[in-house]
């Protein structure tokens, strides 16, 4: 059993996908952010703050090595973990990959109304937050792009399902 990658921008689904998908497929669910936090024992923001970007996409890539192919799991990786460090490579060569695409401006909309302060690159208040986010997603569009599968717009689990068809 292959393990499904979704890949995306901050707020494009891929936690609360990855959720309902699991849970269709009676696959277990991980969220790599998670086992950083667990690993490092703080949280993102405090990392980021603490010891910078760069020690946290490390800390990115160590979550990821920790995941072996074949575990059945639906992993939701972090927004920028398929463009550090080869992480796409690893991503494509252990499992299928998802792109959940999303427009910038609805990624704002849904920033906006779960405010919460565990996304270190994202900050609400910033009145260019658009103009940020729309930046980060043409940066990131090379890596997300290399997904096997892409599900442009809002999706739902049995969207996904769909879309994986052959690849299970």
């Amino acid at each position: 059993m292959k393990n499904i990658y979704l890949i995306g921008m901050p707020s494009s689904g891929k936690s609360t996908l990855g959720r309902r998908l699991a849970n269709e497929l009676h696959y277990r669910f991980i969220d790599t952010d998670k086992i950083i936090v667990r690993e490092e024992g703080r949280s993102i923001a405090e990392i980021f703050a603490e010891q910078g970007e760069a020690y946290f996409r490390e800390a990115e890539t160590r979550a990821l090595h920790s995941i072996r192919p074949g575990e059945a799991l639906v992993v939701a990786t972090g927004g920028g973990m398929p463009c550090f460090h080869n992480n796409m490579d690893y991503i494509k060569a252990s499992g299928v990959s998802i792109f959940l695409d999303v427009a910038p401006e609805v990624l704002v909309e849904r920033i906006l109304a779960h405010a919460t302060p565990d996304r270190p690159l994202v900050n609400h208040q910033d009145p260019a937050l658009l103009e940020n986010l729309r930046q980060k997603y043409e940066s990131r569009l090379p890596y997300y792009r290399q997904a096997d599968i892409v599900v442009t717009g809002s999706a739902n689990e049995q969207m996904l399902l769909r879309e994986l068809g052959n690849w299970l």
